[in-house]
């Protein structure tokens, strides 16, 4: 064991399995706040990657909102080249986020052994393009793609990871451009280097460009050992193409390769490059074919305290037949908890939402919630697939059209359940009104509101 596990104790005697479900095993990696781990799933058996972050550091150099920003997107990205984010826990000191194990290491260290064929390059770019082009369609810039960041896994498919400087819809500024000067020197994009805003997609493009040039020549387009001479190449896209590059390639590197991001390739345009359209030979069968986009991953929401309590909670919760939905340990804990808070950084779709307890049998409180509804003056319908969850629709046309919020009962422990409202459609300040006239109706029902004392 390269590190010690003391600090993942669980209190069960075994110093070796957090949460009671991830044996850890060997470091993978480490840098200044945070120690990669290979682990195992002890209920799949299947390994994974588990990134240990510690808070108290990160909130000291203030990284935490990088730390966000990295969870946040891989929360909202799922696609086949893209390493995926299974899980994300949390106790008061340290943030783990268990990640798919992407056992093939980094493209960097195929290249380090020399340029690579061109049929395998073009597999690795058909790969990356796809995968960039589905987060650009989530409103994901990646803005630090390089070989380092791209990872092969055991049938040699190439896998997108380390999100933290990458940005999101929310980080444009007022000109809708981004500002922040940020990537790996020589795969930046020149309209970065100038500080005068730039449209991250385009810049991501920029960087596909170089990283397709360095698998086809095994070396960087732009190498200076001083950084501003080779900035001043960036800037004139200044680089000559070794002599055993194709004319397709050379053709397609030199659209990409554009110092004016408006007349570089958009991704629409790179796909019907016929070079690109080959079936690579590497491509091994089904197993070399794009899933297509999938949807976002079910994410389990982090847990706040300390790993002992949750396991025992979790052990001591269980189903029957005729009970609502059960609502997972970890997501009840980290939701109601009033400290260290993760649960902005797991909206799925944005819509806003709130929780609270009751001690009170499910039927009870859905019976409740519709009196107090109709009393609003919402529509009811219940959902066919689950009788423990209800629809309100409000009458009349809001901002954004009718507001609809839907209503559902989780089981939590015999004597514990979570009731969770989400806004469907509507306008968030309608829905923060109705949250409002529906508390003073319910508060017979209540225990506590996510992030109040439950200790009552």
């Amino acid at each position: 064991m390269e590190d010690r596990l003391e600090d993942f104790r669980t209190g069960t005697g075994d110093s070796h399995i957090i949460f009671g479900k991830y044996e850890m095993g060997r470091l993978l990696g480490q840098g200044t706040f945070a120690k990669v781990y290979h682990a195992r799933d002890s209920v799949t058996a299947e390994s994974v990657a588990v990134k240990v972050i510690k808070t108290e550091q990160v909130r000291k150099e203030g990284l935490m909102e990088q730390i966000t920003r990295e969870i946040a997107v891989m929360r909202l990205v799922r696609h086949p080249n893209v390493v995926q984010l299974k899980e994300v826990m949390a106790t008061k000191s340290k943030i783990f986020l268990v990640m798919e194990y992407v056992k093939g290491g980094e493209l960097f260290a195929k290249i380090a052994k020399g340029r690579l064929k061109e049929d395998l390059a073009r597999k690795y770019f058909q790969q990356l393009i796809s995968a960039v082009d589905y987060c650009h369609s989530r409103g994901v810039s990646h803005r630090d793609l390089k070989p380092e960041n791209l990872l092969l896994d055991e049938y040699e498919n190439l896998k997108i990871s380390d999100f933290g400087l990458s940005a999101l819809p929310e980080h444009l500024r007022n000109d809708g451009m981004l500002h922040t000067q940020c990537g790996t020197p020589a795969y930046v994009a020149p309209e970065v280097l100038r500080r005068k805003g730039y449209d991250g997609a385009k810049a991501d493009i920029w960087s596909c460009g170089v990283i397709l040039y360095v698998l086809l020549a095994g070396c960087l387009p732009f190498r200076e050992v001083n950084v501003m001479h080779m900035y001043k190449k960036i800037f004139k896209a200044e680089y000559e193409f070794p002599p055993w590059f194709s004319a397709d390639a050379r053709r397609l590197i030199s659209k990409l390769l554009v110092v004016d991001p408006l007349q570089r390739l958009t991704i629409p345009e790179i796909m019907r490059v016929p070079w690109l359209s080959i079936l690579s030979k590497s491509n091994d069968g089904a197993k070399g074919k794009l899933a297509g986009l999938l949807a976002p991953p079910s994410i389990k929401t982090p847990i706040t305290v300390d790993e002992a309590e949750t396991n025992k909670a979790e052990k001591s919760m269980k189903r029957s037949k005729s009970s609502p939905p059960f609502y997972n340990a970890f997501e009840f804990i980290s939701s109601m908890s009033s400290g260290f808070d993760l649960s902005g950084m797991f909206e799925t779709d944005r819509k806003t939402g709130s929780l609270f307890t009751s001690k009170l049998c499910a039927s009870t409180i859905m019976n409740k919630i519709e009196s107090v509804a109709k009393k609003l003056n919402f529509k009811i319908s219940f959902s066919n697939q689950n009788e423990y969850k209800l629809k309100m629709q409000g009458i009349s046309e809001g901002r954004k059209g009718r507001l609809s919020v839907t209503a559902e009962v989780f089981e939590v422990a015999p004597e514990v359940a979570v009731v969770e409202f989400s806004r469907e459609s509507g306008d968030t300040l309608e829905y923060k009104k109705f949250e409002e006239d529906v508390r003073p109706g319910l508060q017979d029902i209540v225990w506590s509101w996510q992030g109040e004392d439950s200790n009552r």
